[in-house]
């Protein structure tokens, strides 16, 4: 039987070379306190939201450079050719919870 993260195998992307995931890094290291690199943990992040059904992350303010809560906003498109695979596009960061 497969588990979840098998199940979402290859079907979970972000361009990595694309401003918007650029833009993401900056935000990204900018309130992480954590020091794990952003390539070490994007797939467990992509599954995450995948199986909360949300398209968005929260990085807790345990783990934030000024001890607030950030919400890290991604728009999520199925491909045309493939329904399957989610792709996801970075759109901004907030630190209230109101994201949409």
């Amino acid at each position: 039987m497969m588990n979840r993260k098998e199940l979402y195998k290859d079907k979970l992307q972000i361009d990595y070379f694309s401003e918007s995931y650029i833009k993401f890094e900056e935000d990204f290291y900018r309130y992480s306190a954590d020091g794990t690199p952003l390539t070490f943990i994007i797939d467990d992040i992509l599954l995450s939201m995948a199986l909360s059904h949300k398209n968005y992350f929260k990085l807790n303010k345990e783990k934030s450079v000024d001890g607030r809560d950030h919400y890290f906003q991604f728009q999520v498109t199925l491909e045309a050719d493939n329904k399957n695979v989610r792709t996801f596009q970075y759109v901004g960061q907030r630190t209230t919870q109101k994201v949409g």
